[in-house]
């Protein structure tokens, strides 16, 4: 019988060896499932469990599952076979995975728990997959059918751990199997790698350096192809097994970021589970209120349709760690009882429907000692906790069940996320310390952010279901994907994209007539002239509707062939082109107003944005008077539902327009929030404590 979820999945990771102290167990199961917490992860490693060949230590483990049987907190078993057990490390040295230079990489302490182990084993390995994939089957044969088991967590995070992109024997082999797939002869591999000389396979190495070239390319997708396949080699051993209990795993909303450096790529995960989810803690990134709705969003996103958690969410403060030293307190360094109900309401509204903190409280060992955890270090309640436990109670309340069972509405507008930009975007940056990429995506975002407009993140593939697009920093893309843009395009999609788009065409090669890729006839005009100097585009500026906006690191000019020139730099040149193709239109900016953004939160380029939406014709299905608070549209079966949130420290009162396409509104009934809102028409006037939300379901 196939398991079922809590209405809200809501709880943290609690047992990371040997974290908490053992004579805690009981008391801390007992305090979460008073305080409503419904489910827990625990790290279930091989390292610490397989004790030696065949021998396994089970008694930990065993104690957590049915201490969760007794309090009613379900179980996800996670990080299985990242930490390897040290034997496995002397009886196979050939299977440690290895650097570039040749350099092993050895047993390690794990950071984010003190064992030894972590870094794991080469999968290209057979004796190391053997190994692995046997310890796989022994944990879920054990607790398949344990009555708190809920799912595994088949991956952390997502990405590559350190020496993940391995140079060791098998890895290499492996590596020349997937390009003898891909070429078919050595000849074409060396044609297209333009190395004319190769007369053995044996001889064709990774790229010692990578680079704007055809063979770094190839690596990194070849890297990125392998760690996923490993990702469903996971799940094959274990749904072979148990087809009654959750495959899930865990991302860090990095595609923006980390796709071709570290793997991450939201998209391709989450196509490997069936509920996926993401760890964003505000030490680390920020506490701007954008940044945790962007990563909820590529959630999201990437999850296609499918439930998403917010799988490691922070409860409490970080201390000594890079990402923080220099940032002010507020931060998201010390966490208060109102950041996590502000971070949880954020997710929710998202459209997250699980919630987890990274820590039930704190590792005692370690650098991580003392962070992220809602309870104290000694397993006390706190602020945070009761906090964590108001909000545990509500979403799991029976009055709760439709607006969980609903879904944000579709964005006005998409950003579209597409991989070969980004990896030659990284690869480019290999002869230099930037990244462009990441902050044109986060500048568009923000853009439209910062306008009450609901950007929501697309892939190629997701394109039709968006009448309108907008492309960031769109410098690299292959023949397929102009023409499947070209043709959404001519079947009556907006699109508006920033300079150089598809500068770069396959394999990185530029086209000699720009837009490349055939994409100068959908835009109507030819470049002119182009200037690569970003360290000097600070002053770059155009004029926009009567107003100077601020552009970034390139300046790409046109001539018109069937366009209209909409937008001019200061010398007069066009900027700014327009242009009707087939049933649809398009507006190609010859900057980057995304990145300008980013960079200056400049008041011009932020109307800007919602200039540039206005220009679609489409209705924006939000607006609202106050910069402060941001407003998200869900829909289902049970009716729909306003989530209004303010982000800020002070209380403060707001006028929201919903779109009558989404709902004429007469009446509401508030499931949430300290104070009633007056209604006029589809107009609501809310007042809002701060880092507070107003939840209001909707009878038209």
């Amino acid at each position: 019988m196939r398991n079922i979820l809590p209405q809200l999945p809501y709880g943290a990771v609690y047992f990371r060896k040997s974290n908490p102290p053992k004579e805690d167990w009981e008391r801390d199961y007992a305090i979460a499932s008073e305080d409503g917490m419904n489910i827990f992860r625990h790290w279930f490693m091989w390292g610490a469990i397989e004790v030696a060949p065949g021998i396994y230590d089970w008694e930990d483990y065993d104690r957590h599952m049915d201490l969760g049987a007794k309090h009613g907190i379900r179980t996800i078993i996670a990080e299985m076979i990242i930490f390897a057990p040290e034997w496995a490390y002397a009886k196979l040295p050939h299977a440690m995975h290895e650097d570039i230079a040749g350099n092993k990489v050895k047993s390690q302490m794990g950071v984010s728990s003190a064992v030894g182990g972590f870094g794991g084993l080469c999968l290209d390995c057979d004796e190391a997959r053997d190994l692995a994939g046997n310890f796989l089957k022994q944990l879920a044969l054990r607790y398949q059918d344990h009555a708190s088991m809920l799912g595994y967590d088949i991956l952390n995070e997502c990405n590559y751990h350190p020496g993940g992109i391995c140079y060791c024997q098998h890895s290499k082999a492996k590596y020349r199997e997937w390009l003898h797939k891909k070429y078919g002869d050595l000849s074409s591999l060396g044609r297209t790698w333009r190395r004319y000389s190769y007369t053995s396979w044996e001889e064709v190495q990774p790229p010692a350096k990578l680079g704007p070239y055809p063979e770094s390319i190839d690596w990194l997708q070849f890297n990125k192809e392998k760690f996923y396949g490993w990702m469903q080699w996971r799940r094959d051993i274990i749904a072979g097994i148990d087809n009654k209990n959750f495959i899930t795993a865990h991302g860090e909303a990095a595609s923006l970021v980390k796709m071709s450096s570290a793997g991450s790529d939201d998209w391709e995960a989450a196509s490997k589970v069936e509920i996926y989810g993401f760890t964003w803690v505000a030490s680390r990134k920020g506490s701007e209120p954008w940044k945790q709705w962007h990563a909820v969003d590529l959630t999201r996103a990437g999850s296609n349709g499918k439930p998403f958690w917010h799988a490691e969410m922070q409860g409490g403060p970080l201390w000594l760690q890079p990402q923080v030293i220099g940032r002010p307190k507020s931060d998201g360094r010390v966490t208060e009882a109102e950041d996590i109900q502000l971070w949880n309401m954020i997710s929710l509204a998202g459209g997250a429907r699980g919630l987890l903190f990274p820590r039930w409280r704190s590792l005692l060992d370690g650098p991580l000692f003392g962070a992220f955890g809602p309870y104290e270090m000694d397993g006390s309640r706190t602020r945070r906790s009761q906090t964590a436990s108001v909000i545990a109670r509500w979403t799991n309340e029976p009055e709760q069940q439709d607006l969980l069972a609903s879904s944000p509405i579709k964005g006005d507008i998409g950003i579209l996320v597409v991989p070969e930009t980004e990896r030659f975007s990284y690869l480019l940056s290999q002869s230099g310390d930037y990244d462009y990429y990441s902050e044109a995506m986060w500048g568009a975002y923000r853009g439209f952010f910062d306008n009450h407009i609901q950007a929501d993140w697309v892939r190629m593939e997701q394109i039709d279901s968006y009448d309108v697009l907008y492309y960031p920093y769109p410098i690299s893309l292959d023949q397929a994907h102009a023409t499947q843009l070209k043709e959404w395009v001519a079947n009556g999609g907006t699109l508006i994209t920033e300079g150089c788009p598809a500068y770069f065409g396959d394999y990185g090669s530029v086209g000699v007539i720009q837009p490349n890729l055939g994409l100068h006839e959908v835009f109507g005009a030819v470049q002119v002239n182009v200037e690569f100097m970003p360290d000097i585009s600070d002053n770059l500026t155009f004029e926009y509707q009567g107003t100077e906006r601020k552009g970034a690191l390139y300046q790409q000019t046109f001539q018109t062939t069937t366009a209209s020139v909409t937008g001019t730099y200061k010398d007069g040149s066009a900027a700014i082109v327009e242009n009707q193709y087939g049933a649809g239109k398009v507006m190609l900016i010859g900057t980057f107003p995304s990145a300008a953004y980013y960079r200056t939160s400049d008041a011009s380029n932020k109307e800007l944005f919602k200039d540039i939406f206005a220009w679609t014709g489409k209705e924006q299905t939000v607006r609202a008077d106050n910069e402060l608070i941001q407003v998200r549209l869900h829909d289902g079966d049970g009716g729909k539902f306003v989530w209004i949130i303010n982000s800020s420290n002070v209380e403060i009162h707001t006028k929201v327009h919903i779109s009558d396409h989404f709902s004429s509104v007469s009446e509401t009934k508030k499931l949430w929030g300290q104070y009633d809102p007056n209604i006029n028409g589809n107009l609501i006037y809310a007042q809002l404590p701060a880092k507070d939300a107003l939840i209001l379901q909707l009878k038209g």
